[in-house]
């Protein structure tokens, strides 16, 4: 899979499209299963000559226009990527979404992106997609621009679950909730967190909870408290343990930080990309008078997340 990321002050750097391509546009945060829809559609309308092509956004364009109202981030840009790599996307534009793409017009957009850099034979988006400066663009302006310009257009039917439609805020309302089946079945897959491992304080070790430590890279983070979870990396499988993911407020913590304590486990995981999946929300963050009352909690979260976790079987 090929990226493309253009540089900053540049909104397009040439025609980055060898051959024609058929293009999803949209945010993609979640990757979720209304996502997939459009991606298989273009897989469904690609010819063996034409590239499966996304153009995708970074930062989100709600963080940009409302950065103190930006929406729980769903997915780092590894996973993003990563995501489009499993779903068989040969090209990945992520425009650095900015002040110059902000003002660029819905022709524009079409014309410069759609046409001269991506070479787009057919564009795959949602029945609510707009684009353009001001979201002056929708469905109807996109396809007369198609007629005009020579690609076809092909809309996506909102994906439902038990009735529900599929969104990335619907999702984020279930993390929130710690209902993390509900979140299962919008993405398609369980939720997951992933990053690497760096050093702490260790007083987790010093208080008889070692921990593996990451730092949030998708911010906003969606959820936050202390959850049951399964982690592994790449020399560990797939392992029960506990987490605390937030400010840490008990120990005047400065930034959010995903702390996974293992059970009956004590490896040197420094370094590797350690991955996280959430199985149910134990409690919210809390600040204690002293750390023995931290100490007694950890106890009693501990003994809730094993005895949660033995009812679930380990991740594939």
């Amino acid at each position: 899979m090929r990226l493309i990321r253009n540089r900053p002050g540049k909104l397009a750097a040439g025609s980055f499209a060898s051959r024609s391509s058929i293009v999803a546009v949209g945010n993609f945060d979640g990757m979720h299963r209304g996502h997939q829809a459009l991606i298989e559609r273009c897989r469904e309308k690609a010819s063996a000559e034409d590239a499966i092509a996304v153009v995708t956004f970074e930062p989100l364009p709600q963080a940009f226009f409302r950065p103190e109202q930006a929406p729980g981030r769903l997915l780092t840009v590894h996973q993003k990527l990563s995501c489009f790599r499993t779903a068989g996307v040969d090209l990945v534009w992520m425009m650095r979404f900015g002040k110059e793409l902000a003002c660029l017009s819905a022709r524009d957009f079409a014309e410069q992106v759609l046409i001269s850099d991506m070479r787009a034979k057919c564009v795959v988006v949602g029945e609510d997609f707009r684009f353009g400066r001001g979201r002056e663009g929708d469905v109807v302006m996109l396809q007369q621009l198609g007629s005009a310009m020579g690609f076809a257009v092909e809309t996506v039917p909102i994906v439902e679950s038990d009735g529900q439609r599929i969104s990335s805020s619907r999702i984020r309302q279930q993390l929130e909730a710690g209902n993390f089946q509900a979140a299962a079945a919008f993405l398609g897959r369980p939720y997951r967190m992933d990053g690497h491992v760096v050093q702490g304080a260790n007083l987790g070790k010093k208080l008889g909870f070692p921990t593996a430590n990451l730092k949030i890279r998708a911010q906003p983070c969606p959820i936050q408290g202390v959850f049951a979870v399964f982690a592994r990396s790449a020399g560990v499988g797939w392992r029960p343990g506990v987490c605390n993911l937030g400010w840490r407020p008990a120990v005047g913590g400065t930034e959010p930080l995903l702390e996974v304590h293992f059970f009956d486990f004590d490896k040197d995981l420094y370094g590797q990309r350690l991955e996280v999946q959430f199985v149910a929300k134990l409690r919210e963050e809390l600040n204690f008078e002293s750390i023995d009352e931290l100490v007694v909690q950890m106890q009693r979260d501990e003994a809730e997340a094993r005895a949660c976790l033995k009812q679930v079987t380990l991740p594939d």
